[in-house]
C-alpha cells in the first residue's frame, strides 16, 4: 500500500515540484515550434515587411474627401504598414494610416483625417490629453505626452489633422513632422 499525504499537508514546494514537468512540457513544444530561442545576444531584427506606401496613399487621396500627403522622408525610413479606418463618434471621419520604421529600428506611423482633434486623439490615444506643444518649421503641433504611453503630436492642417505617434525619439518625431508639413497633398 503507498502512503500519500493528507490534502491538508500540501504546501508550495509540492506545488513546485508538480509544475516542473509542465514547465519543461511547455518550453519543449515551443522550442519545436520555434516560437522561441536560447540565443545568446538576444532578439535579432527580422525582414521588415514591404509596404507600398505610395500606392496606398494614392488610392486614399482618390477616394477620402480630404487632402492626403505623402511626406518625403530619408530614404532609410522603410514603409512597413498601412490602414484605413473610420471614426463612428461625432466630429469623426475617416482614417488613413501609414507606419515606418527608422534608421534607429523603432515604429512610427502617421494617421490624416478630417475628424477634429478631439475625435482623432480619443480614436487613437484613448483618455489622454494635450500636455504642451512643439513648433516645427511654421507648424504648431500639440504634444500628447504621458509617462509609461508613447507621445503622440497632432496638427491642424486646415481641412485635416495629421497624428504623430510611436516610439521614436524627439528627432523622429520632428523628421516625421516636418516632412508631413512640408508635403503637397496628392491630386485626387
Amino acid at each position: 500500500m503507498s502512503y500519500q499525504k493528507p490534502r491538508i499537508l500540501n504546501d508550495y514546494r509540492d506545488l513546485f515540484w508538480s509544475l516542473i514537468p509542465l514547465v519543461l512540457i511547455a518550453v519543449v513544444f515551443a522550442g519545436l515550434a520555434s516560437q522561441c530561442s536560447f540565443a545568446a545576444n538576444g532578439p535579432t531584427q527580422g525582414q521588415i515587411p514591404h509596404f507600398d506606401a505610395q500606392a496606398a496613399l494614392t488610392a486614399d487621396a482618390r477616394s477620402l474627401p480630404f487632402p492626403i500627403r505623402n511626406p518625403d522622408l530619408p530614404a532609410d525610413w522603410t514603409p512597413n504598414s498601412g490602414s484605413r479606418e473610420s471614426i463612428g463618434s461625432t466630429g469623426g471621419g475617416p482614417v488613413s494610416t501609414i507606419g515606418y520604421i527608422t534608421p534607429q529600428g523603432t515604429y512610427m506611423r502617421f494617421s490624416q483625417s478630417n475628424a477634429t482633434e478631439e475625435a482623432l486623439a480619443r480614436f487613437v490615444l484613448g483618455s489622454r490629453y494635450a500636455s504642451g506643444t512643439e513648433q516645427i518649421g511654421e507648424q504648431k503641433w500639440i504634444v500628447y505626452a504621458e509617462q509609461g504611453s508613447e507621445t503622440a503630436w497632432i496638427a491642424d492642417l486646415g481641412q485635416s489633422r495629421v497624428l504623430i505617434t510611436g516610439a521614436g525619439n524627439h528627432s523622429a518625431f520632428a523628421t516625421l513632422a516636418q516632412a508631413i508639413a512640408g508635403a503637397t497633398p496628392l491630386t485626387r
